[in-house]
């Protein structure tokens, strides 16, 4: 079967214009919880974090992911020398991890600028997915995941896309390189952390890939929800 073409998204590309459809369900996630978010982690985008709430309680709301699934939000518009994945227990309203995280050779250097879901495009991949289960392969220990959005990131399996350990992902080494080390496509993390993470969030929790693109928020089924379902899905969580 032939895969969907790639999503390219540009560096031109900027957070305050996103769609309304994109905006719509903002209103849906709990204040008390999205302020207990960004206090224990000053650094990242609300907008960012936001939108993969709203991913998130769709995905809940529509039966594709369990309420007390963990949240792993990964951005892709902060440069690859910053701390840009973060993992949140939602219902603990804990942030777990704050971490650096590689992207594929071809989406770009110290910032992203460009992503796929064809194979051999060695491109990072967007959008909301699915964790599933750990294995050991050629890169050690590593966890498969399954992408949820038709078209922008559901060959992920397929591409061997997986969150796994490398010695390129060296936030000391990518300071005086200007760039951390990259991947093939993979969201590869530090190998000190790599099992921890990947034992904290495999078997059907959720990961958002976010950056600025147009096309794929205006398009994005999990952002589009009803307001109602995805309130109704917020209030499985605290606050």
């Amino acid at each position: 079967m032939a895969l969907a073409q790639p999503v390219v998204a540009t560096a031109s590309a900027t957070p305050t214009t996103s769609t309304t459809t994109a905006s719509t369900g903002s209103a849906a996630i709990a204040a008390p919880l999205m302020a207990a978010l960004i206090a224990q982690a000053p650094t990242v985008d609300p907008q960012a974090l936001g939108l993969a709430l709203q991913a998130r309680n769709c995905a809940v709301a529509s039966g594709q992911a369990r309420a007390e699934a963990n949240l792993t939000l990964i951005d892709y518009s902060r440069p690859s020398t910053e701390p840009r994945l973060w993992v949140f227990d939602l219902t603990g309203q804990r942030v777990l991890y704050t971490e650096h995280v590689a992207h594929g050779r071809n989406t770009g250097h110290n910032m992203a600028t460009s992503f796929s879901n064809v194979e051999g495009s060695y491109q990072s991949s967007l959008g909301l997915f699915a964790t599933a289960e750990s294995y050991v392969g050629s890169n050690g220990y590593s966890m498969r995941m399954d992408g949820l959005e038709a078209g922008v990131n559901d060959a992920a399996r397929a591409r061997a896309i997986v969150i796994h350990g490398a010695p390129y992902v060296n936030p000391e080494q990518a300071k005086r390189q200007g760039r951390l080390g990259r991947s093939l496509g993979c969201p590869a993390l530090r190998q000190q952390v790599a099992r921890e993470v990947i034992d904290t969030i495999k078997d059907g929790h959720l990961v958002f890939a976010y950056y600025p693109d147009q096309e794929w928020l205006a398009s994005s089924r999990f952002l589009a929800c009803p307001s109602s379902q995805m309130a109704a899905a917020g209030t499985t969580t605290r606050g």
